[in-house]
């Protein structure tokens, strides 16, 4: 099981609704992200190979695909 202990929220959190976000943890092999609103529901856990691409993915507006 991995723990993950220092998360952050989002850069992209602003002031307003905005303040409600995501935030991540990461450790050496592995990054997660989980709902600020509601942080003990469920969490998704990339390989940390994987994030990058699933966040590139995201920005262009496809939808990624699990590999």
């Amino acid at each position: 099981m991995i723990t993950f202990g220092n998360w952050r929220k989002s850069s992209y959190s602003g002031e307003g609704d905005g303040n409600e976000c995501v935030e991540i943890a990461h450790t050496p092999t592995h990054i997660a992200v989980r709902d600020s609103k509601a942080p003990a529901r469920a969490t998704l856990t990339f390989p940390a190979a994987a994030f990058a691409p699933f966040v590139e993915a995201l920005k262009e507006g496809q939808a990624p695909t699990p590999g």
